[in-house]
């Protein structure tokens, strides 16, 4: 009985290997990585705010250190809320992938081991974002509180570490839609033969 509910689920599937046109893991994956980096980035400006003071003052820019704090907290904050989704949403996807077996990534890697990879390293940055963003709630609310400078530096090099993860574990998920042809709808109708130019018009 479980098998004829696949059997009918892949029946409507699109030419992508999804239910829906668009792949939705890939544009969250986006969302994630830009609330999270925009978060980094303007604390860092904000920890460096006196240094750049003069510059801001000289360009006519009405610029306040904790408005550059309070960009950072919010993007932290939704960058962890979205990224759930982002996790949920490539799991569903993984989940209906078909990747051929006899191909091998760049990095030697087979789709099924680059799959697994990336599920476990989406967790795992997962947690590592929810847990960025605790801690800088401690920071906004608790530790610095009255302080000008409202993130540590030991924060902000564990951003930096962890936009590094981010771009190792984004290789494989690039890996697995232009090597591998997973939810990519061009690769996919290339394999059955199809021709792309004239169905994704």
């Amino acid at each position: 009985m479980n098998f004829e509910l696949i059997d009918q689920l892949k029946t409507q599937l699109g030419a992508n290997g999804l239910p829906y046109p668009i792949p939705i893991h890939p544009n969250l994956v986006h969302l994630t990585l830009g609330l999270f980096i925009v978060g980094i980035g303007f604390d860092l400006v904000g920890v460096l705010f006196p240094l750049e003071k003069p510059i801001f003052k000289f360009l006519a820019i009405a610029a306040v250190r904790s408005n550059f704090f309070d960009v950072g907290w919010y993007n932290m904050l939704a960058s962890a809320i979205i990224t759930f989704f982002t996790v949920a949403a490539g799991f569903y996807e993984i989940m209906l992938a078909n990747p051929p077996a006899n191909v091998k990534s760049a990095w030697g890697l087979q789709a099924m081991e680059t799959m697994l990879w990336h599920g476990a390293g989406g967790v795992f940055l997962l947690a590592l974002i929810v847990a960025m963003t605790v801690w800088r709630g401690f920071q906004r609310y608790l530790w610095r509180k009255h302080t000008s400078q409202q993130v540590q530096w030991s924060y902000l090099l564990t951003g930096l570490l962890i936009m590094f993860l981010m771009y190792i574990h984004g290789t494989l998920g690039a890996q697995l839609a232009a090597e591998f042809g997973v939810h990519n709808t061009a690769d996919s109708l290339l394999r059955l033969g199809k021709n792309p130019n004239l169905l994704l018009r």
